[in-house]
């Protein structure tokens, strides 16, 4: 549980320092505006991104997911919360910030995260069983070994 705690909290600090740095700064979101978006994105982001799509795939394919998600979140989010002419250039390089900080998160989600499931299991037994396959083609045991070998 204090994993998840700790994977969220710095989830949800780093994508309020992107937002901030993008909506509130280069286009003047107000301070509540980006903290309602922030929570909203960090929120469904840990949940579908990092707990349900991270564990079974790639950090590519998780991050692509993240940036179709921040977009939406942003795209309809902004769309209600602010009076913005160009809503598109917003949302997409927010979008592109937090999908940049997502690909950089993910090396610490997968550290932090206690349960092994899907990609990341499957990826760990085929490197075992990869590793115990090559030991056994060549056995190099005297018993095995044909009796001209011993001469």
């Amino acid at each position: 549980m204090m994993r998840h705690l700790l994977a969220f909290s710095v989830k949800l600090f780093s994508t309020f320092i992107v937002l901030g740095f993008i909506l509130g700064l280069i286009y003047n979101f107000g301070f509540a505006e980006v903290l309602l978006i922030t929570a909203v994105l960090s929120m469904l982001g840990y949940v579908v991104g990092d707990l349900f799509i991270l564990p079974k795939t790639n950090n590519m394919t998780a991050s692509a997911a993240d940036l179709g998600l921040a977009f939406l979140v942003i795209w309809f989010m902004g769309s209600n919360l602010a009076f913005i002419d160009n809503l598109f250039s917003v949302t997409l390089l927010g979008a592109i910030g937090i999908t940049v900080f997502e690909a950089l998160y993910h090396p610490f989600v997968r550290d932090t995260n206690p349960v092994e499931t899907g990609y990341q299991q499957r990826q760990r037994l085929r490197h075992d069983f990869l590793t115990e396959l090559s030991e056994e083609l060549r056995p190099v045991k005297p018993d095995v070994r044909s009796p001209k070998d011993h001469e």
